[in-house]
């Protein structure tokens, strides 16, 4: 692998992780149809740092609510004291924001057992194609919705619930992760810039939990020390081009319009299916 390829994956993966296009199916079209990727040439390794780049980039970007979620939780497991052992009064809503990710990341439970013939979806370029119509017809749809007033503070335990289980549905590749569930959290009732804050913190544990699975076949599978250059440099394209993604994104939901990324779906698509037919 080069630097170039290395560089462009790391691009790619942190543009279309939080953009509303689907970075798994992206890289899945880019080796099946480019021969162009990481996982083609056996570099699982590489997988897995290009999606911990990803991590970091939501740590970054939402280092107050993480950080936050952190300090609320130690409070309420001392019994609604703090460190100094003062007593507080006001609402926890970081805490509440941490419990309903947690609701909300359960039902990935769901897809361990199927993993395998989820994995066989990535090889499967007309699939991946119709996964993008689908997934442009959701932030259609999306534009299209009213969005609700709930955030952390008022949400329902069955709303994280069904946003939770729509999470599950969006790891077939080619089906947006980000669009899928902010769709779902502004059809439960979700403020629209909540809606997005809460999927983007949603796929820290969904991340993690895709690179424990990975990180022993990676490891089994053997590193190659001397690409580690080109690996880094992949990650950190992964970061700088998240963080950028994240920041898009946030303008976005201020504007109430997902437009673009619809047509850019819809086109990507209809040429992923025609190219397939080639091959």
């Amino acid at each position: 692998m080069s630097i170039t390829s290395a560089i462009f994956l790391g691009i790619v993966q942190g543009l279309a992780e939080f953009l509303p296009i689907s970075s798994s199916g992206h890289l899945s079209v880019l080796q099946n149809l480019f021969h162009l990727s990481s996982l083609e040439e056996g570099h699982l390794f590489f997988d897995v740092l290009l999606h911990l780049g990803t991590l970091v980039s939501i740590f970054i970007c939402y280092w107050k609510d993480i950080k936050d979620m952190a300090r609320e939780v130690f409070i309420v497991l001392r019994g609604g004291r703090t460190i100094t052992g003062e007593r507080v009064s006001q609402p926890l809503s970081a805490a509440r924001l941490f419990m309903m990710l947690v609701i909300a990341t359960l039902p990935l439970v769901l897809i361990v057992p199927i993993n395998g013939l989820v994995e066989e979806l990535y090889y499967k370029s007309w699939f991946i194609g119709i996964a993008f119509l689908l997934t442009g017809c959701l932030l259609f749809v999306s534009d299209k919705m009213t969005p609700g007033r709930k955030t952390e503070k008022n949400m329902r335990i069955r709303d994280a619930l069904i946003i939770g289980c729509c999470q599950c549905v969006a790891t077939i590749p080619g089906l947006s992760r980000s669009g899928t569930t902010i769709t779902a959290g502004i059809a439960t009732g979700l403020d629209r810039q909540f809606a997005m804050r809460f999927s983007f913190l949603l796929s820290i544990p969904a991340v993690l939990g895709a690179n424990i699975l990975s990180i022993v076949d990676a490891v089994s599978e053997g590193i190659d020390v001397s690409l580690l250059p080109a690996y880094l440099l992949g990650m950190l394209a992964a970061v700088i081009s998240g963080i950028g993604a994240i920041t898009l994104m946030r303008l976005i939901s201020r504007k109430n319009k997902f437009g673009f990324f619809t047509y850019y779906c819809w086109a990507a698509g209809i040429v992923t299916l025609v190219l397939s037919l080639g091959y």
